[in-house]
């Protein structure tokens, strides 16, 4: 059982290697070992390349034949953006396949296929790890909803905002918050966050993928000089018929993708905006709003994780917080509390979400 441990530790640790660059698909990691060594390893590097069992079983090569294949996931037996995995695995002459967990997705059936192929299976180790590390696609799969984080940087009061309207957090803080920005495939605001901050919420990390960004605006009165426009085609405007029909013509002119949606209580509906997105093969945001927007994705039961980050600082009385008015307690779980910089960052998940 300890070996088989350690291999699917290494597979977790292969498939952590593209964090942020397979979306809609899942992160793998995938190990050949041959009479106790480790003959070929590989992960899946992003949506439309090679899975992991394919890098895997092409660096083991003959040596293939007869050997034992770890993954964290299930491999997949369909056709899709590459050809099944299983085929592959049968014909390299695999003898065992041991799989943290199987794949939610119900066009996959890897295990069915291995079997009637002759090749044993075995599932269930480190399970928990494994759907920790896919926690995005198993939320996308299984509900076709992306997997919505909120990060909020606040004062020790509880404001989002400070008297000289400095940043409230420090530069590794920031350094961190550009990191998530690379790993999900788009980052969310208000359209009162433009019109305060006129952000550019790109990740301003050299080699990485910059997200799209999502504005929620009502009656689009963001301008169209905003420096999150600077690339139109990486945004997306969700608004409501309130919008303006000359701004919506000039926005989709200049390739912005503007996504018009029912008006509840004077605001977009984010239920049915997380519908579409979805629906566009967004598996992950990051919320980085504030009180009104992310008030209103609690209230809604959308948001899947928290980012909290605390500065030791003390803005005084003013009236902005993190979040709007919410009819019930949110409560997180698995909380984790680290020290980045000189701020605090507190982290967990939704509980009734997972």
């Amino acid at each position: 059982m300890e070996n088989k441990k350690y291999y699917i530790e290494r597979t977790l640790q292969l498939a952590k290697e593209s964090i942020g660059k397979t979306s809609p698909n899942p992160m793998v990691g995938a190990v050949v070992v041959k009479d106790g060594k480790i003959v070929g390893e590989g992960y899946h590097q992003k949506a439309g390349s090679p899975h992991a069992e394919i890098n895997a079983l092409l660096k083991a090569g003959s040596q293939s034949k007869g050997a034992i294949l770890y993954l964290n996931l299930e491999p997949c037996s369909h056709y899709g953006r590459t050809p099944p995995c299983t085929k592959a695995i049968i014909e390299a002459g695999i003898k065992k396949v041991v799989v943290s967990m199987l794949d939610p997705n119900p066009l996959v059936c890897g295990k069915e296929e291995l079997e009637k192929a002759g090749i044993e299976i075995e599932v269930g180790i480190l399970e928990e790890k494994a759907r920790k590390l896919n926690a995005v696609y198993i939320k996308y799969i299984t509900t076709k909803l992306p997997f919505v984080i909120l990060k909020s940087a606040v004062t020790l009061d509880g404001k989002i905002t400070t008297p000289d309207k400095g940043w409230i957090t420090s530069e590794q803080s920031r350094e961190l918050v550009h990191q998530l920005r690379s790993q999900v495939d788009a980052v969310l605001v208000g359209k009162d966050t433009v019109l305060a901050d006129n952000p550019l919420l790109t990740a301003r990390i050299k080699g990485v993928k910059d997200p799209f960004k999502i504005i929620v605006d009502t009656r689009l009165e963001i301008p169209l000089v905003s420096k999150v426009l600077i690339n139109p085609k990486k945004v997306i405007i969700a608004t409501t018929k309130d919008a303006p029909e000359h701004k919506v013509f000039t926005l989709e002119k200049l390739g912005t993708k503007v996504i018009i949606l029912p008006n509840s209580r004077g605001m977009v509906d984010v239920t049915e905006l997380m519908k579409r997105l979805g629906e566009m093969e967004i598996t992950s945001i990051l919320v980085e709003g504030g009180a009104k927007i992310n008030a209103s994705l609690l209230e809604n039961g959308l948001v899947d994780k928290v980012f909290f980050f605390i500065a030791p600082k003390i803005a005084g009385n003013r009236q902005v917080s993190a979040i709007g008015n919410l009819s019930e307690l949110v409560r997180l779980k698995e909380l984790t509390v680290e020290k980045i910089g000189e701020d605090i960052l507190i982290s967990g998940l939704v509980k009734g979400k997972w």
